[in-house]
């Protein structure tokens, strides 16, 4: 009668499961940084932000900055980012956004007033990257390696 009411989890969106770590405005962060569920950038990341959950998100809030790369399935950016962006699942670059870098996507929205420096690349779901290795840089599969050489020829 008086408890804590439990959720089924599997009604909830993609991309809302999870905790939420918020980086404040004004604190600065330097080094890799390693997730799961919900990352919000209001402050300064200087390194690698990553996480290998499916259902992972980041959003960098207008105002918060990231320099690095970013390896996550959904990415929001509202912000600025001087990395190439990797969204395993979906990109969306808001009005204030700012990419200095490479985006990867599967699925990409753009509003108007977003400037990217650099190229947009559409990856299909579950594309040639499959961990994150100590150094923070992606591996690509033997085999994706393989299709890559045929696709150039």
């Amino acid at each position: 009668m008086f408890g804590i009411k439990k959720t089924d989890k599997s009604k909830s969106g993609p991309f809302s499961l999870g905790a939420t770590t918020l980086i404040a405005e004004g604190t600065e962060i330097e080094g890799d940084l390693h997730f799961k569920g919900n990352l919000e950038v209001e402050g300064n990341v200087i390194g690698n932000i990553l996480s290998e959950d499916e259902n992972a998100r980041v959003r960098v809030l207008q105002g918060g900055s990231v320099e690095g790369e970013v390896w996550v399935a959904a990415v929001v950016v509202n912000g600025h980012v001087k990395g190439d962006i990797y969204a395993s699942k979906q990109a969306k670059l808001a009005s204030k956004a700012v990419v200095e870098g490479n985006i990867h996507y599967n699925l990409i929205e753009i509003e108007k007033g977003a400037e990217v420096v650099g190229s947009f690349v559409h990856e299909q779901p579950h594309s040639n990257v499959t961990a994150f290795p100590k150094d923070g840089r992606a591996e690509e599969s033997p085999d994706s390696a393989k299709k890559a050489d045929k696709q150039s020829v």
